[in-house]
C-alpha cells in the first residue's frame, strides 16, 4: 500500500482534516512516505515547496483554505485509492536574483511569479533586457510580473496577463498599470529566456521585488530565469489535472 505522510497549515479546518486522516490511515514520516498529503490552501502549498525544497516526493494536496486552484477537493474517503489513480503534473520554479542598491544579492525561487513593484508614491521606471539584449528601454508602471504557467492564473491574470497552458514552455512578462508606453501589454517569452529588470532611478523611485510572497527592498536590478532542477510533482484527481484547470480558466468569466 502507498505510504503517506500528512502535513497541515495550522488552520482549524486543516487540523480537523489532519485528525480525521490520522484516525483512518497509517501515517509515516516525510522521508519514509511515497506521497506527501498537504492540507491547506494555495498559499500553504507554495509554503510547502519552499519549506522542503529538497524533498523529492509527489504531493497530493487537498483544499482546506479558500480558492484551492492548485489543490484537490477535500475528502478522507478512499484517499489511498485516489492517490494511486491520480494524474501527475510537474511544475518548475523560476529563480529571482535580486541585487540591491547596497550591492547585496538575494536568490529566491518562485513557483507562481516574480513581481517587481514600486515602493513609493511615484511610478517605477524600469528597463527590460532579454538574453542580454535591450527589449524595452523605459517602462513607467506600478510594477512588472514574470509568471510561470502554474502562476499565470494568479496575480498575472488579475493584471490582465495571459493564461499559459502548463506544458507550453513559456513565461509571461506582464506590466502592472503601465503608464508609458501605454499600449504595451506585455510579452510571452520562452522559458529559456534570461530576463533582467533594471531600476532606472533607484534613489528617487525605489522598487521592491518578491518571489511568491518573499520580498526584497531597495532593488537596483533583478535577474529572472527558469530552474529545472527543483520541479515539484503534484498529483490530481482524474479529470481535475492542473493542465485542464488552466485550459478551462481561459473560458471562465
Amino acid at each position: 500500500m502507498t505510504k503517506i505522510a500528512c502535513i497541515y497549515s495550522g488552520s482549524e479546518p486543516s487540523l480537523t482534516a489532519f485528525n480525521r486522516i490520522k484516525e483512518r490511515y497509517p501515517l509515516v514520516g516525510k522521508e519514509e512516505a511515497d506521497v506527501l498529503v498537504a492540507l491547506g490552501g494555495d498559499g500553504f502549498l507554495l509554503h510547502t515547496f519552499h519549506e522542503f525544497p529538497d524533498l523529492n516526493k509527489p504531493i497530493f494536496a487537498m483544499n482546506r483554505g479558500t480558492l484551492g486552484f492548485l489543490l484537490n477537493e477535500y475528502s478522507e474517503e478512499n484517499l489511498i485509492e485516489r492517490i494511486e489513480k491520480a494524474i501527475s503534473e510537474t511544475i518548475y520554479p523560476i529563480v529571482m536574483e535580486a541585487y540591491t542598491i547596497y550591492g547585496e544579492k538575494t536568490e529566491m525561487m518562485a513557483y507562481n511569479e516574480v513581481s517587481v513593484i514600486r515602493h513609493s508614491a511615484q511610478s517605477a521606471n524600469v528597463s527590460i533586457e532579454i538574453n542580454g539584449d535591450m527589449a524595452l528601454e523605459k517602462l513607467a508602471c506600478d510594477g512588472l510580473l514574470v509568471a510561470t504557467p502554474a502562476g499565470s492564473t494568479a496575480y498575472n491574470l488579475s493584471a490582465h496577463g495571459p493564461v499559459i497552458p502548463l506544458h507550453s514552455e513559456l513565461l509571461a512578462l506582464t506590466p502592472v498599470s503601465a503608464f508609458r508606453p501605454r499600449r504595451w501589454r506585455g510579452a510571452l517569452l520562452p522559458n529559456s529566456a534570461e530576463i533582467v529588470i533594471r531600476n532606472l532611478d533607484p534613489k528617487k523611485r525605489p522598487i521592491s521585488a518578491a518571489a511568491d510572497s518573499r520580498e526584497v527592498n531597495e532593488i537596483e536590478y533583478v535577474k529572472v530565469y527558469q530552474e529545472k532542477n527543483y520541479g515539484k510533482k503534484l498529483l490530481f484527481d482524474k479529470n481535475q489535472s492542473l493542465n485542464e484547470r488552466i485550459l478551462r480558466e481561459q473560458f471562465s468569466f
